[in-house]
């Protein structure tokens, strides 16, 4: 992640998933859009089920909703995909993320966050980073490396270039 020198934190992008706060590393954002038609892809996990065309390029849709087994719920109004880019078999990938909400781009200070406890969560600990606190509310800070080796193995469609091949 990146870290903030003078601060020992990161700068995320927080936005919100089935009611719950999430952050990504603000250097893996590359655009924020409003929702656009979504192509399903016939077969594929329904992670990421779906392709859109952005700039004329096709790319994946993956619902991080789906990994921490929430439900997948109707898009709003505040409703938004979060472009990043990521490193797919050592390659530079775009791959969109739904989120019910953005916030902002915010600092997190590293003494504010802590590894997810081993018992107690209702997600699976190896996706999440990192937990920080912030006004009295819980962020999640998810780990795309895991998340994406879990669910893209099943696909053979997403696969980040540090994870176990098998």
């Amino acid at each position: 992640m990146a870290h903030d020198e003078e601060t020992g934190g990161m700068e995320v992008l927080t936005f919100d998933l089935h009611g719950e706060t999430f952050a990504l590393e603000a250097g893996l954002v590359r655009e924020v859009l409003d929702l656009l038609p979504e192509t399903d892809v016939p077969g594929a996990a329904p992670f990421v089920g779906q392709v859109i065309n952005f700039r004329g390029r096709v790319i994946p849709l993956a619902d991080l909703r789906l990994a921490f087994d929430m439900t997948a719920e109707p898009a709003t109004v505040d409703s938004r995909i979060v472009v990043i880019e990521y490193a797919i078999d050592g390659e530079a990938t775009l791959i969109g993320l739904r989120a019910d909400k953005v916030h902002e781009v915010t600092s997190i200070p590293h003494d504010t966050t802590e590894e997810a406890p081993r018992v107690g969560m209702r997600w699976r600990q190896d996706f999440i980073r990192r937990l920080a606190r912030r006004d009295g509310d819980l962020i999640v800070i998810p780990d795309l490396d895991q998340i994406f080796a879990a669910r893209g193995r099943s696909t053979g469609a997403v696969t980040p270039i540090n994870a176990p091949q098998s």
